[in-house]
């Protein structure tokens, strides 16, 4: 019997798509395992380690412990503890004189309670840099802690306290490092500034905007800004296998609204159909219900994966290698956990709910406050237009309380100078963990600098674990004594890493099959 035609053909074709799918699987693990490795070599002398006495480490302890007892707290823009603001800044005199009494470092209050240093190098003709931390604290009420939040009790090799992560630990680290090049006779050779604002929290206009001001006036511009912001993440990225440090190549923008709907009043025995707080919390359970469209890899959270895909286990590598081809699945992924859901889309978040005066009363007015955190690729217009047609009802009034939008990308190429000296001198403090740009999900006060600098990196040297994330701004907020000498070998560093001409130069290897 004939052998049919349409077996042959039939044939041919299963063979074509074996050999296709063979070609698709070799194209995906040769991309997969021919990226550049996390291990990189630096070409030119490095900034060298500090050993801390005892004496220096005790000394490291007490300033932030110190530091943390004082509440500097803001409560918002019109409330902040003034008495302990001006209280911190005798108190780093006392504890820092070596930095205080540096005939190279001018120092100046600014706006009452904020500080500018400025640190004169050897070398006038070298384009000064920037590092920023801030000085004021979220609130927090003794309810919920293990230790009183502002004791700055140590327990187990940690030191508890608001503050111990956001982020008087970065303005202890910064002037002790300082202190400790000083006392060693180090005299940098590249000018820098460093900059505490005491309003960050509540957002900056009196600290960091005052303090931009002061830097224009005089007609600075920065080659980098270094501020807080990610950190090194251990555990936190599901299925990467070591620690992973994150700098924060942007942020995003933010809109705070004001809903509101006005209605008739009346007596709770006789409603209406629908009363104030019922079409206002439908309104609001729209925006829930609609959240922002996803995003992912329309800002740098694709290059992120990309770059620490050798990190991640199997077959999560070749996934994250290969987003051209498997990004769709990763971003519905992403959506599901709040942490990495925020990397993705411009987020919704109802914050305030106010209606109502008495029981048998039906309110005239009830009113929501929604605060959006923009995505790096979306702006305040756009993210306006989304709201308007989810809520989709003329009897809810939009106000816009305050808006701005998503920070510039800054660069992250080879040849960017502030983002290689960071990653040289992360790759030489935490092991040469892998380095890669990420979002800051939070706002800065660097986000003020934007008109000094293109290059505005946010990244706190130190290690979090999953179960530290929810310590900043909550309940027992707490840095190991281990990770505050590493933050303040952080900045030892990169003050002499910054002292180069040339931008730092790595040699990388690659993955091999």
């Amino acid at each position: 019997m004939a052998r049919s035609p349409w077996r042959a053909v039939g044939g041919a074709m299963l063979a074509l798509l074996l050999v296709l799918v063979g070609v698709l699987v070799a194209a995906l693990l040769l991309r997969t395992y021919t990226l550049p490795s996390r291990q990189l070599t630096w070409q030119g002398p490095a900034g060298t380690a500090v050993r801390l006495t005892q004496e220096e480490r005790q000394q490291l302890r007490r300033a932030l412990v110190g530091a943390i007892r004082i509440p500097t707290v803001s409560f918002s823009e019109d409330e902040q503890n003034v008495t302990a603001l001006a209280e911190f800044g005798e108190y780093i005199r006392r504890v820092f004189p070596g930095v205080f009494s540096s005939s190279i470092i001018k120092h100046e209050v600014i706006a009452e309670y904020s500080h500018l240093f400025t640190v004169q190098g050897s070398d006038p003709s070298l384009r000064p840099y920037m590092i920023l931390a801030h000085l004021d604290v979220v609130p927090a009420p003794p309810e919920g802690w293990d230790v009183p939040p502002f004791s700055g009790e140590e327990r187990d090799g940690y030191i508890y306290g608001r503050g111990t992560l956001d982020d008087k630990s970065n303005v202890i680290g910064v002037l002790q490092a300082l202190e400790l090049l000083l006392k060693r006779n180090y005299r940098p050779k590249r000018s820098f500034f460093i900059g505490f604002g005491h309003d960050e929290e509540v957002s900056g206009h009196k600290g960091a905007m005052k303090i931009v001001e002061k830097l224009q006036s005089r007609g600075v511009k920065l080659l980098f800004v270094a501020d807080e912001g990610l950190a090194v993440l251990d555990g936190v990225i599901q299925g990467v296998k070591t620690p992973v440090a994150l700098i924060g190549t942007t942020e995003k923008g933010s809109i705070t609204l004001n809903l509101t709907v006005n209605q008739p009043p009346g007596h709770s025995s006789m409603p209406p159909a629908e009363t104030s707080i019922g079409i206002l919390a439908a309104a609001v359970s729209r925006l829930e219900s609609n959240p922002m469209p996803n995003l992912f890899g329309e800002g740098p959270e694709a290059s992120m994966f990309e770059q620490i895909a050798g990190e991640f286990v199997f077959p999560l590598n070749v996934m994250m290698a290969n987003l051209w081809l498997f990004s769709p699945i990763i971003s519905r992924v992403l959506e599901h956990k709040p942490s990495s859901n925020a990397m993705v889309r411009t987020t919704t978040a109802i914050t305030i709910f106010n209606a109502g005066f008495k029981s048998n009363v039906i309110p005239a007015t009830a009113r929501a406050t929604v605060n959006f955190r923009l995505h790096p690729s979306q702006t305040v217009a756009e993210v306006l237009d989304i709201v308007k047609n989810t809520l989709h009802d003329e009897r809810v009034e939009i106000s816009v309380v305050n808006s701005f939008d998503p920070l510039p990308i800054s660069p992250y190429d080879e040849s960017s100078f502030g983002y290689q000296i960071l990653q040289r001198t992360i790759h030489s403090v935490f092991s040469a963990a892998p380095v890669a740009p990420g979002v800051c999900i939070g706002n800065t006060d660097s986000r003020h600098f934007v008109n000094l600098t293109d290059s505005i990196y946010r990244f706190s040297p130190f290690k979090l674990k999953p179960e530290d994330l929810p310590r900043i701004h909550g309940f027992n907020e707490r840095i190991s004594l281990e990770g505050l000498e590493q933050l303040t070998q952080f900045y030892y560093q990169l003050i002499q890493n910054a002292d180069s001409d040339k931008v730092p130069v790595a040699h990388q290897a690659t993955h091999e099959l």
